[in-house]
C-alpha cells in the first residue's frame, strides 16, 4: 500500500496530464485498469444482500401481519435503493466523471464531511462488519447442525430429540474462513461472489418452493392482517417482537457499508455512479421480489408458528435431502459472504499498519510462495497473523452468543440508520451544496429522522430479545 502511494506521488504530474480514461493498462488514478461491469457489481451486491437475513423474513412477517409485513419490506427496499443512489454519487468528489476517487466508505465521508464524522463512520462501519462476521458464523453453524439433525430425524424418526452442540460447527467454519481470509484483495474475490450469489438463489428458491408446497398441501393461507395474535404472545412481547422484526428486515437489506468498495471495482466509461445506480436497481429489485415471496409464503405456510430461521426451525422435515441441499447452499454462501464483508475491514487495518510502521518487514514484506499450476502466492506475515486472530475472535464470540434472530435484528438496527441513511444523505447534501431549509433538504432530513426512529425501535426490540435469551443461557454449551 505504501509502495502504491509513493508511486502515485511520484507520478502526480503525469497523472494529471493523462487522458481522462487513463492509459491502456492504468486508470486515471494510476491504478491498474478496473474490470468490473454492471453484472459483477450486481453479483457482489446480491451476494452481500441475500444473506442469512432472508431466512428470518417469514418470522418477521408473522410479527407484523399481512398488511405491515410486505409494506415494511417494500419501504426498506425503496429507502435502501434511494440512499444507494445518493451514496454512488459520492464515489468521486467534485466532477462525477473526472473527480478524485474515494476508495472506501470512510474516504467518501472524509472528503465530503470530514472531522469527527470520519471517526464516527469508521467506528460504526467496522463494528458493523465485525458484527456481521459473528452473525454469519452463528447462521452457518445452525445450518450445518440442521443437516445433521434432519439426517438424524430421518434415520431415528421425528420423535427423537436429536440434540447436538453448535461449537464444533462454528470451529469448522472458522478454520475455512482462516484459509479464505488469506485472499489478499477484494477484486480477486469475484469468483467467490458469483458462487455465493448462485448459492443464495438456491436456498432462497428451496425455502420459497417448500413454502408454496406447504400452502398447496393445506389448501389455505395462514396468518392474519395484524400478525401474531395476543394470547400466543403477551401484549408486551408483541410490541418488542414487532420492533425486532423491523431490525431483521433492515439487516436483510444491509449492503451500503460495502457499496463504495464494490463501486471501486467498476470500469468506466460509463461513469461508475451510472453503472452503480443501475446495479443497485437490478439487485434491490431482484432481492425485494425474492424477499416478498420468501417472507409471504413462509408466513402463509406457518402462520403464527413461523420459525425464526425458515430452513432450520424445522417447520419442514421432508423431503429431507432437499433441506440438506438448501442448508449446504446457505453454508457455502455464508463462507463467501463473510469474506465479501470482512475484506474492507482487513484492508483498513493493513493500510493503517503500513502507514504506522512503513519500515517493518513483518508488515510490509511479501514472501513469494510458488503454487504448482498457479502463479506465485504473496504471503504476508502480518496479514496471516492479523486475519487469523480476527477470525478466531469472531468464532469465540459466536460460541458465547449464539442467538440468531436477536443478533440479526440488533446488527440490522445498529447499521441501518447511520450507514444506509444518515451518512449518504449528509454527504449528498454537502456534495450537491443543497441549501438549508430548501424543499429537497427538508425531505432528506425527514427521511433521515424517520429512519432514526425505526432504528431505535428495532434496537430496543432486539436488546429485549437478547435479555430474554440470556435468562436461560449457559456459555459455550448451546445445543439444539
Amino acid at each position: 500500500m505504501a509502495g502504491v502511494t509513493a508511486a502515485k506521488n511520484q507520478h502526480q504530474v503525469f497523472d494529471v496530464s493523462l487522458p481522462q480514461s487513463g492509459s491502456k493498462c492504468f486508470d486515471d488514478d494510476g491504478r491498474l485498469k478496473r474490470t468490473g461491469t454492471l453484472w459483477t457489481a450486481s453479483a457482489h451486491i446480491i451476494t452481500a444482500v441475500i444473506g442469512s437475513g432472508v431466512l428470518s423474513l417469514a418470522w418477521a412477517t408473522a410479527q407484523l401481519g399481512w398488511i405491515a409485513g410486505p409494506s415494511v419490506m417494500f419501504l426498506f427496499s425503496f429507502v435502501t435503493y434511494y440512499t444507494s443512489t445518493l451514496l454512488a454519487a459520492c464515489y468521486r468528489s467534485g466532477d462525477p466523471v473526472t473527480g478524485k476517487r474515494n476508495y472506501t466508505y470512510v474516504d467518501a465521508v472524509r472528503s465530503n464531511l470530514g472531522g469527527f464524522q470520519v471517526k464516527l463512520c469508521g467506528l460504526v462501519q467496522y463494528l458493523n462488519l465485525f458484527g456481521v462476521a459473528i452473525g454469519y458464523t452463528i447462521a452457518s453453524s445452525i445450518s450445518m447442525m440442521a443437516i445433521e439433525r434432519s439426517n438424524c430425524f430421518h434415520s431415528k424418526g421425528d420423535k427423537n430429540p436429536c440434540h447436538m452442540n453448535s461449537n464444533p460447527y462454528m470451529i469448522a467454519f472458522g478454520i475455512v474462513e482462516i484459509l479464505l481470509s488469506q485472499i489478499p484483495d477484494f477484486d480477486q474475490l469475484w469468483w467467490l461472489s458469483i458462487v455465493a450469489a448462485v448459492m443464495s438463489f438456491t436456498y432462497s428458491t428451496i425455502g420459497l418452493g417448500l413454502g408454496i408446497a406447504k400452502v398447496a398441501e393445506t389448501g389455505k393461507f395462514r396468518g392474519s392482517l395484524t400478525g401474531i395474535s395476543i394470547g400466543t404472545v403477551t401484549e408486551t412481547q408483541k410490541i418488542w417482537r414487532s420492533f425486532q422484526a423491523l431490525g431483521d428486515i433492515a439487516f436483510a437489506y444491509s449492503y451500503s457499508i460495502i457499496l463504495i468498495e464494490i463501486q471501486d471495482t467498476v470500469k468506466s466509461p460509463p461513469s461508475e455512479s451510472k453503472t452503480m445506480k443501475k446495479a443497485s436497481l437490478i439487485s434491490v429489485g431482484v432481492t425485494t421480489l425474492f424477499y416478498m415471496l420468501c417472507g409471504c409464503f413462509g408466513y402463509a405456510a406457518f402462520g403464527d408458528l413461523s420459525p425464526g430461521n425458515l430452513l432450520t426451525g424445522f417447520g419442514f422435515y421432508n423431503p429431507y435431502w432437499l433441506l440438506d441441499i438448501a442448508n449446504a447452499a446457505i453454508v457455502i454462501h455464508l463462507v463467501g459472504a463473510y469474506q465479501v464483508f470482512c475484506q474492507p475491514l482487513f484492508a483498513f487495518i493493513e493500510k493503517q499498519a503500513h502507514q504506522r510502521f512503513p519500515d517493518s518487514e513483518f508488515i510490509t514484506k511479501d514472501i513469494k510462495v510458488p503454487i504448482p499450476g498457479f502463479k506465485c502466492y504473496n504471503l504476508n506475515l502480518f496479514r496471516l497473523v492479523w486475519r487469523t486472530i480476527f477470525v478466531i475472535l469472531t468464532t469465540v464470540i459466536s460460541m458465547l452468543l449464539p442467538f440468531f434472530n436477536d443478533v440479526v435484528g440488533l446488527l440490522g438496527a445498529l447499521g441501518f440508520w447511520p450507514l444506509t441513511v444518515y451518512f449518504p444523505v449528509e454527504m449528498y447534501i454537502a456534495q450537491k451544496k443543497i441549501p438549508k431549509w430548501s424543499t429537497k433538504w427538508l425531505c432528506l432530513q425527514i427521511l433521515s429522522v424517520a429512519c432514526l426512529i425505526i432504528t431505535i425501535a428495532a434496537a430496543a426490540g432486539s436488546i429485549a430479545g437478547v435479555v430474554t435469551d440470556l435468562e436461560s443461557y449457559k456459555p459455550f454449551s448451546t445445543s439444539y
